[in-house]
């Protein structure tokens, strides 16, 4: 069992983190632009124009994130998955219901909101 008690339901793209927000996502490179592209098994999965080389689709991610947010990219922190499609980003001082409103997801279910 987990430390923080047993897992119900699959797991949340968007979580409460001590410093805010936490993110699970999963980038997909190389796409014609950026976009989110909806939830994969508990991932926010976002397309990046920007190639997986050097850490470009990386900046491209969090500057694509801050954007929606209405934040500075610098304001993102990656705290895993520098090298990996597999990142967790964490949005400092927001709530995830806010993370989840400004990017169109719905608040109870995590799935993107129609229109």
């Amino acid at each position: 069992m987990p430390k923080d008690g047993p897992r119900t339901g699959p797991p949340q793209a968007v979580r409460a983190h001590p410093e805010g927000t936490a993110l699970t996502v999963r980038v997909v490179p190389g796409a014609t632009s950026n976009s989110l592209a909806g939830i994969t098994d508990g991932a926010l999965r976002i397309r990046i124009a920007a190639p997986a080389v050097e850490g470009k689709a990386n900046a491209a991610l969090l500057a694509f994130l801050a954007d929606r947010l209405g934040l500075r990219a610098r304001a993102l922190r990656l705290e895993s998955g520098e090298r990996s499609r597999e990142k967790l980003v964490i949005v400092p001082d927001r709530t995830p219901q806010e993370v989840r409103a400004a990017l169109g997801l719905d608040v109870e279910t995590d799935r993107a909101v129609p229109g």
